[in-house]
This record gives structure tokens, C-alpha cells and sequence, in this order.
């Protein structure tokens, strides 16, 4: 089976790795202070690598699952990074949101440096990923798709090949855009609600029964009606990046995004109250929020 190399073992990475190690692959952890704790990865046969040349010189397929657009090119194009020790036939995963632009641009130097690769980012949360039933977006040729589909599966459920390289990730901020638009929409009316003292139950019931049902209106369910905010464990800092990168696509464009650009101040003010908190915790940051803009 092919050695695969992983870059990036935050909370959706450590369950990508879990479950790439479950089914055989030989697997190679790049240590950073980012990662969550790798004890179990390596009880269950991951070895690691202190740099990016150590573990390309032993991957035959590179995962990466770091936080987004800056990292991604770190990891390629810095003095020590992957691109100056990249194997001829070495296959590029990228399973981060991207910038679509900057996704054909690190494509086409992979390609150069004599690699292949593939954007494939996921959507769904830490715990599908710990399951292995992540869901894929993927751009890239198809015949490299379906070479790296056996591997995919590893740790995804479902999975649409969406098109060339960037489509995963254009796919992927349009999915991220309608799911964190929803989010501070629903947000927006709960704390409205609040102020209004409308009961947080009648509330959800409403919503339930008309047009606010959904996945949305489910993962925020608990923390209208009771504050816990565990059901959905996306950071604002998450979802302002997201926002960013769809506003940039858009604009790249030329398509309108008045709306988005609405959505994405929502979350930069919420940022800005609470750098840590959670989707969820809009709720309360908007009703606590005197004029919002």
C-alpha cells in the first residue's frame, strides 16, 4: 500500500489520520505544535517525521489539513518545504479550504516539480471525521481521482468528484458560504428573539414545522434552547476565514456578494467580541450586541 504522509493533525486530521492508519496504510505524522496529541496514531503504527523533507522522502501520497490559503502555500513553496524535496509521482492532497486562484497556482507547481495533485476538501464536523464519514469535494483529473479514491474512502462517506483542479474548493466555499449564511441568518432572529422574549422553545418548535427547518436550525438547536454550544464545534475564527475566501472568490469573479460581504462583517464583529468562542455562541454574542450592523 502506499506510504502516506500527513500534514496538519488538528481536530479533523487527527481523525483523517485515525482512519487512513485503520485500514493499513502505512502512515507518517509531520510533528508541529499544532497537533492534537499523537499517542494514539502511533500506538496504532504512525511514525513521525520532524520536517517536511524527512517525510518526503518516505510518502508516496501527502495529505495536507491545515488551516487554509497561507498555510497551504507555506507548506509548498517555503525554503524547506515540500515542493524542494517533492518524489517525481508524489501525490498532493489538499484537504484545507483554499482560495480557489491560489489552489490552480500550487496545482500547477506540484505538476512542475514533477507531482501530481488533487484539491479535496471536506465538509461535516470533527466527529464524522473520527467515524470516517467526512464528506469530499474533489477537483483534479479524473484518473487521478479514481487512483486515490480507494484512499479517500479510507475516511470519507461521501464523496463528489466536482471537476478540475479548484472545483473542490470553489464547491466548498459556495457549500460553507449557503451553511454559514444560514447560520448567522438563524442567529441573527434568535437573538432577536431573545430580546424580544420570545420562549426559545416555542421558538425552535416554529422553525421546525416552516421554513427554518434543517441542519442548520439542528445544530444550533441546543444552545437556543439551552446554551450548549458542543453540537457544533466550528470557531468563529473559522467561519471568518471561510466568509474571506468566499468574498475573494466571488470578487475574483466578478459575481455578486452583497450579501456575503453583510454576513461576513456579522462574523468579523462577533470575531472581534470573542476571538474564541463558537457558531453556536453568535446567538448570544448578537443578543448582547446593542446596534448590530
Amino acid at each position: 500500500m502506499k506510504t502516506v504522509g500527513m500534514i496538519g493533525i488538528g481536530m479533523m486530521g487527527h481523525g483523517i489520520a485515525t482512519n487512513v492508519a485503520k485500514h493499513g496504510y502505512p502512515l507518517v505524522l509531520l510533528e508541529h505544535p499544532g497537533n492534537q496529541p499523537l499517542d494514539a496514531l502511533v500506538k496504532a503504527g504512525a511514525t513521525k517525521a520532524p520536517t517536511i523533507h524527512d517525510l518526503a522522502a518516505v510518502a508516496d501520497v501527502v495529505i495536507l489539513c491545515v488551516t487554509g490559503t497561507p498555510e497551504v502555500e507555506d507548506v509548498l513553496f517555503r525554503s524547506d518545504g515540500l515542493l524542494n524535496r517533492l518524489r517525481p509521482g508524489t501525490i498532493v492532497i489538499d484537504c484545507s479550504t483554499a482560495i480557489p486562484s491560489s489552489t490552480q497556482r500550487i496545482a500547477a507547481a506540484v505538476v512542475k516539480a514533477g507531482g501530481k495533485f488533487i484539491d479535496a476538501p471536506m465538509t461535516r464536523t470533527p466527529k464524522e471525521a473520527a467515524e470516517g464519514r467526512l464528506n469530499l469535494i474533489v477537483g483534479g483529473e479524473k484518473e487521478l481521482f479514481e487512483e486515490c479514491l480507494p484512499l479517500l474512502k479510507s475516511f470519507a462517506e461521501n464523496i463528489t468528484f466536482a471537476g478540475p483542479v479548484g472545483s473542490g474548493h470553489r464547491l466548498k466555499l459556495l457549500h460553507n458560504y449557503v451553511s454559514l449564511g444560514f447560520s448567522a441568518v438563524l442567529a441573527e432572529a434568535a437573538a432577536c428573539a431573545a430580546r424580544a422574549q420570545v420562549n426559545p422553545d416555542v421558538l425552535v418548535d416554529v422553525l421546525a414545522k416552516g421554513g427554518g427547518a434543517g441542519v442548520i436550525l439542528e445544530r444550533l438547536r441546543p444552545f437556543i434552547e439551552r446554551g450548549d454550544a458542543s453540537s457544533f464545534r466550528f470557531t468563529l475564527s473559522n467561519a471568518l476565514k471561510d466568509m474571506t475566501y468566499y468574498d475573494t472568490m466571488a470578487s475574483e469573479l466578478g459575481a455578486s456578494h452583497a450579501t456575503a460581504a453583510a454576513i461576513k462583517d456579522t462574523y468579523a464583529g462577533a470575531y472581534e467580541a470573542n476571538a474564541g468562542a463558537t457558531v453556536p455562541e453568535l446567538v448570544a454574542l448578537l443578543a448582547d450586541t446593542e446596534v448590530s450592523h
